[in-house]
């Protein structure tokens, strides 16, 4: 009789994977975050899995599963599907393994990821506008051509290989009480919720799901949150968790907490300018989480996991300005002058007695509400904090300017 399928992974599971995956996989940092912990009046540390050579923990659970590969599987190669980070890791590890490696990947995927990919020695294919197009394809392709399917977080092996971070977290900072980690499908929270309650049964884990896309806790905690919508944690945007990790949440995870986009903009930016760090969305989503409700964690000694760095460099720009909008520091004006020669120089001569820079102007003469005698000046600047900015709108309007501010939605 065959033996029975193993649906989760144990502590010596991981315990294994640590010893198979040592020196292939980074050990990456533990450190605790002395400004982070001031704002939440709590021990904050942060694991740096953004800094393993993919940029993300996928490494771990993806040289797990190929290390255990019998030779004719090596032989036949794998396929997985993947827009991101389960694609480089399998890629990167199964070059320096010598396994032919293939990827489908939705058509929509971005170029730099398809690149990446194809640098890492696998063979692309791109199929289908959504994530579960590319994985059916891909599910088809391991049945036409003998492939070995490499899940990208419903697996044992895969998950266990995610729970070696929980490993050396507690090792590095054995008093922790509480842990935050991102779930998607949910292969990380498994891997370390299963590590961290056999080495700590006191211990409190708490998963971290984008509010667009809460379909873990819709079934876990039986809630009917609508799923869709772009998110900046698209690596943790699943629409179908796994079927053997939410068995593992339901019994490991203390609650799952949802975060908003304009939280996660402000903890990748936080990241950047504190931590000097940069990291994605859904790898920012644990820090999102504590920032959002410091009251939930003050007091706690609390870790989360940065567990990807993969952030479009363009998109990684647009946050940061976005951040300094919403601190204040960067502002667009609109403001409504007579169309006469001076106007401007009266408008730019009260930036420059308030010490506000001017980034950008445009004059909208035909497009406007105002009267036809009227222009609207649109200025974009900066200042050192917002109170510069305004002690600058006091001053135009007593001036006798009308003055709007355009703000993020």
């Amino acid at each position: 009789m065959d033996a029975p399928t193993k649906t989760r992974p144990t502590l010596d599971d991981i315990k294994a994977a640590a010893e198979r995956i040592k020196g292939a996989v980074i050990r990456t940092p533990m450190m605790l975050s002395r400004t982070l912990s001031d704002i939440v009046d709590a021990e904050v540390w942060l694991k740096f899995e953004n800094l393993q050579f993919t940029a993300a923990y996928k490494e771990r659970g993806a040289l797990n599963k190929l290390l255990q590969l019998t030779p004719e599987e090596r032989a036949r190669g794998v396929v997985a599907a993947s827009a991101g980070n389960h694609a480089q890791a399998v890629a990167y590890h199964g070059r320096r393994l010598g396994i032919p490696v293939t990827i489908v990947m939705p058509v929509s995927t971005p170029m730099m990821k398809v690149t990446q990919t194809e640098g890492h020695g696998a063979n692309v294919v791109l199929f289908g506008e959504r994530f579960d197009d590319a994985y059916s394809h891909a599910r088809e392709l391991e049945a036409e051509n003998g492939y070995v399917f490499v899940h990208p977080f419903d697996d044992v092996t895969i998950m266990a290989g995610a729970g070696t971070v929980a490993l050396e977290m507690l090792e590095d900072a054995p008093d922790l009480d509480t842990l935050v980690i991102p779930i998607g499908g949910g292969g990380l929270i498994s891997g370390v919720a299963t590590a961290a309650k056999a080495l700590k049964p006191g211990i409190k884990v708490i998963g971290v799901e984008a509010e667009l896309y809460p379909s873990m806790k819709n079934v876990v905690e039986g809630g009917n949150g609508e799923i869709g919508g772009d998110t900046l944690a698209e690596g943790i945007a699943v629409k179908e968790p796994g079927q053997l990790t939410r068995a593992i949440i339901a019994d490991l995870v203390d609650r799952i907490d949802l975060v908003a986009e304009n939280d996660i903009e402000h903890a990748v930016s936080m990241l950047v300018n504190i931590e000097k760090t940069v990291v994605e969305g859904a790898g920012a989503a644990g820090l999102a989480a504590i920032l959002a409700d410091p009251e939930r964690f003050r007091g706690r000694k609390v870790a989360t996991t940065l567990c990807g760095g993969n952030i479009d460099t363009h998109l990684l720009a647009n946050v940061l300005v976005r951040e300094l909008v919403r601190c204040g520091r960067i502002a667009r004006l609109r403001i409504a002058a007579q169309d006469r020669p001076g106007a401007l120089a009266a408008i730019t001569a009260k930036f420059y007695e308030c010490g506000v820079n001017i980034l950008e102007t445009n004059h909208q003469r035909v497009f406007s509400r105002r009267p036809a005698k009227d222009t609207l000046i649109e200025v974009e600047c900066e200042a050192r904090d917002a109170r510069a900015i305004d002690t600058l709108v006091d001053h135009l309007e007593e001036a006798g300017f009308h003055v709007d501010r355009a703000e993020l939605d």
